[in-house]
């Protein structure tokens, strides 16, 4: 018999939902935050993607094809030929090549030819003139500042010696003359670099050719004619060259200008998202649940009335595809929105940012994602509702949200997965340091997402230990905080359903602050050792003499002047170096621990050993390291110390090599009597104020010394350390600003899964909230009472997120980088706490606002 759609099961499901569309936009709050997430993403992906290849001008529009040298180069006899095709309108030689700067500093200068002018050329010239003259270069924005080049300054190369050209380590030194200075219209400019034409730059390049020649075809000419005149025109060589088109060659360069780092980037971003719309998943899943058991005894009378369990289960699951529907439909235009709206705001901060365009094929499979995600979330509810028995009708409406036990196949399963994960765990405890670390990681992995099933499952049993104890300062704040305790204890599943979704996120931040430190003091312990200064200056030969050292010390560009001497020497058929160096004498010596032993022992009769010696010959600490005795003839002439072998006493092992890289350290007596130079042939020095121009300064300082007060200043090798160690900083500092923000979305779903969730409470409790008010409880203790209870999920969730990410962040740290120490961000993780505590808390304060509305009679008055 066929009945009106308001009269069926789902008619009657749907017409409940329209009617009251506060409810509809709660329900989907979690999901429109994740579609939001997801489709944002995608729109930043297009910017990026867009902004990059607007930037990026690889090989210029009129260019006709490209003829690349295979394992040789091009000749220029070659490219003349090519020059003299009918076809041809003109032909560029390139060649990217470079050289050192002359002098103690490792300035390096990339070298690229160019005409410089017409449609073939990748440089503007910005001032001065270009080159046309062998002798002359100009160079780019970033060597005119760095190495302080401006047109009409001279500087020297080291170029290969043209009469030895197969000899790669001959050098010669050549002056060139600068004359402009260009800015790149191909790619953005990384390096120091220098241009000039093809014909001039033989002289100052390392090839005997061109890597590629860039070819412009005469209007009219077809590309495969001209392609036959080039194999031609190459004669022999065209066996060993490829002759693409520019368009494929252009394609290419586009493919690998937004691929590497960039794809592998928004690769880690999906890992986050996926995170995220699982959290949106179990946010929903609770969501629905409450919003079921608040109709508990409208869907018991319909089963009353006849309406079958498959009937309750399908309309349930088609509500739950409405609010996907338009929570996923929202978000995207949304997301949208705010990505055409990116590119404006940015020009206004004077930023350039592409527009985005508008990928509606991304968009419809985010609504439907959305849509799967949230029937996915809903059918677990939905099961439960529709097995509500005939009888709930006679019941409360929160009969079935208050139970508080769980079910015996329920707490099985949770021992199960709790134990799999702490099988996983010992087992990489046990581990050897060379087995497989990416497989080490995908069982950390494993065993954390065996751990957070575990959470879910055993939820509500873990919710009142940890109430008891973090709800037991809010019973002492009187009657509001006893009464947001037992809202929270009083619903344990519908606590803990909320509270794992604030635990994940609460998870991954404590452990991406957890990793961050720990491969933060990785880092620094690494550069304290690979870098202890900014600065370090080496010598051959004699060394430095004391005037020098008092030079540099006296400088006022320079301080932490530190002067070390070296020596080789032969253990176990293996050559390692002694140094001097001590770790106390180093402003970075805080940074640098001891594997065994204490670093402090370091004196006259004792060493400190690298980890490498250290596992050669199985020493450890209080061990006796044998030194050889150093041969007579490398003795310097009127050095005292002669005689038989040193023996040392091990004071402490390190876990890696020592500062710059030394095996062994020890005393200056002690060094002597290995047979050291008396003058030191190392100094390190730091810039006396922090900063790229201090830095520039002190470096020009350093320089001008070594002109001056050093006999050879060619012997002398100036290196700039701090480069390195930004880069590693850099390197931190990004990968932890990225990780913080992938994971705090996750904590926006987790926050917004409590503001739905104490709405719809506040919603379901209006009896109890009414009742309250006519026993005399005002207003503002009704509001710091429901603020409280959403607090409380914040607290509950932080504990177990902290309890869960510390140790598995220090296990992944541990299976990844064993060398990295252990380091706890305490005051950052009861930052995380409270602020979690925080956030859940203010997310009351709208549902709190709106259940003091409500007066005492028209709350005993209804049910809903």
């Amino acid at each position: 018999m066929n009945t009106p759609w308001r009269a069926s099961v789902l008619g009657s499901q749907l017409a409940e939902l329209l009617r009251r569309p506060g409810r509809l936009v709660t329900t989907g709050m979690s999901v429109l935050v994740a579609a939001f997430v997801v489709f944002a993403t995608v729109m930043a992906q297009q910017i990026t993607t867009n902004t990059t290849l607007d930037r990026f001008r690889g090989t210029p529009e009129a260019v006709s094809l490209v003829a690349t040298a295979g394992d040789s180069t091009i000749s220029g006899a070659a490219l003349e030929r090519i020059r003299a095709l009918p076809g041809v309108a003109e032909a560029v030689g390139r060649v990217n090549s470079g050289a050192p700067i002359a002098g103690p500093s490792e300035h390096w200068l990339e070298l690229h030819s160019d005409p410089g002018t017409g449609p073939l050329s990748q440089v503007r010239l910005v001032e001065g003139g270009y080159p046309d003259r062998a002798g002359q270069i100009a160079v780019n924005r970033r060597a005119a500042e760095e190495l302080e080049l401006s047109p009409g300054t001279h500087t020297t190369l080291r170029v290969p010696d043209p009469e030895n050209p197969d000899d790669g380590d001959r050098t010669v030194k050549v002056t060139v003359t600068v004359t402009g200075v260009v800015k790149s219209t191909a790619t953005a400019e990384q390096q120091s670099g220098a241009y000039t034409t093809d014909a001039l730059i033989a002289p100052l390049a390392d090839l005997p050719g061109y890597e590629h020649i860039d070819i412009r075809a005469k209007d009219g000419v077809p590309q495969g004619e001209l392609s036959a005149q080039v194999h031609t025109a190459l004669g022999k060589a065209s066996a060993g060259v490829s002759v693409r088109s520019g368009s494929a060659v252009r394609d290419q360069e586009e493919r690998e200008a937004v691929g590497g780092d960039l794809k592998e980037i928004f690769q880690l971003i999906s890992v986050f998202l996926a995170v995220a719309v699982g959290a949106a998943a179990l946010v929903a899943t609770s969501t629905f649940r409450i919003v079921f058991a608040q109709r508990i005894r409208q869907l018991a009378l319909l089963r009353a009335i006849g309406a079958p369990q498959r009937r309750l289960v399908t309309a349930l699951a088609a509500e739950g595809a409405l609010v996907g529907a338009v929570a996923g439909s929202l978000g995207v235009l949304l997301a949208l929105g705010a990505g055409h709206l990116a590119p404006m705001l940015a020009a206004s901060a004077g930023e350039e940012l592409s527009a985005p365009g508008f990928p509606v094929t991304y968009g419809v499979l985010v609504v439907v994602g959305t849509v799967l995600v949230t029937v996915g979330a809903v059918l677990a509810p939905a099961l439960s509702a529709a097995r509500v028995s005939p009888l709930h009708a006679l019941r409360t409406a929160d009969t079935v949200t208050g139970e508080r036990g769980i079910r015996a196949v329920r707490l099985g399963t949770g021992l199960l997965l709790a134990a799999a994960a702490a099988g996983l765990a010992v087992l990489l405890l046990d581990r050897n340091k060379g087995d497989d670390r990416d497989l080490g990681m995908m069982v950390v992995v494993a065993s954390a997402g065996l751990a957070f099933l575990a959470l879910i499952v055993l939820g509500p049993l873990l919710v009142r230990p940890v109430l008891a104890v973090a709800g037991w300062p809010l019973r002492r704040l009187g009657t509001t905080g006893r009464l947001a305790v037992s809202g929270v204890g009083g619903t344990p599943r519908r606590a803990a359903a909320v509270s794992v979704v604030v635990a994940l996120g609460a998870a991954l931040v404590s452990g991406a602050l957890v990793c961050l430190a720990c491969l933060t003091g990785y880092m620094e312990r690494s550069d304290a050792l690979d870098a202890p200064a900014d600065f370090r200056i080496t010598a051959t030969g004699k060394g430095f003499d004391s005037a020098v050292v008092r030079q540099f010390a006296a400088s006022p560009q320079l301080t932490h002047v530190t002067a070390y001497r070296t020596r080789q020497v032969n253990l176990a058929d293996r050559e390692f170096e002694v140094s001097d160096l001590a770790p106390a004498a180093l402003p970075t010596g805080r940074d640098i621990d001891a594997a065994t032993g204490s670093l402090a022992d370091l004196g006259p009769g004792h060493a400190v050993i690298g980890s490498a010696l250290a596992a050669e010959l199985g020493l450890t600490t209080g061990d006796t390291l044998t030194l050889p005795p150093p041969l007579s003839a490398s003795l310097e002439r009127g050095n005292p110390h002669r005689g038989g072998r040193v023996e040392l006493t091990v004071a402490a092992t390190l876990p890696g090599p020592g500062p710059l890289l030394a095996d062994v350290l020890v005393a200056p007596a002690d060094l002597d009597r290995l047979g050291a130079t008396a003058n030191p042939n190392g100094i390190l020095a730091d810039a006396a104020v922090d900063g790229l121009a201090a830095r520039g300064k002190a470096q020009r300082a350093l320089e001008s010394t070594i002109r001056a007060h050093v006999p050879d200043p060619d012997d002398v090798t100036l290196t700039v350390l701090a480069e390195s160690r930004d880069s590693s900083k850099d390197t931190v500092r990004t990968t932890g600003i990225t990780a913080l923000g992938l994971v705090a979305l996750t904590v926006i779903v987790a926050v917004v899964g409590v503001t739905a969730t104490t709405s719809l409470t506040a919603i379901e409790r209006t009896r109890e909230f009414g009742l309250l008010r006519a026993l005399g409880l005002g207003g503002n203790a009704l509001r710091r009472t429901i603020s409280l209870e959403a607090g409380l999920y914040g607290v509950l969730g932080g504990v177990l997120g902290l309890a869960l990410g510390i140790p598995y962040a220090w296990l992944l740290i541990r299976t990844a980088v064993t060398e990295a120490p252990l380091r706890l961000p305490t005051a950052q993780l009861l930052l995380v706490l409270a602020g979690l505590a925080a956030l859940t808390a203010l997310a009351g304060l709208l549902p709190a606002r709106r259940a003091t509305r409500i007066t005492p009679m028209a709350a005993l008055g209804g049910s809903e």
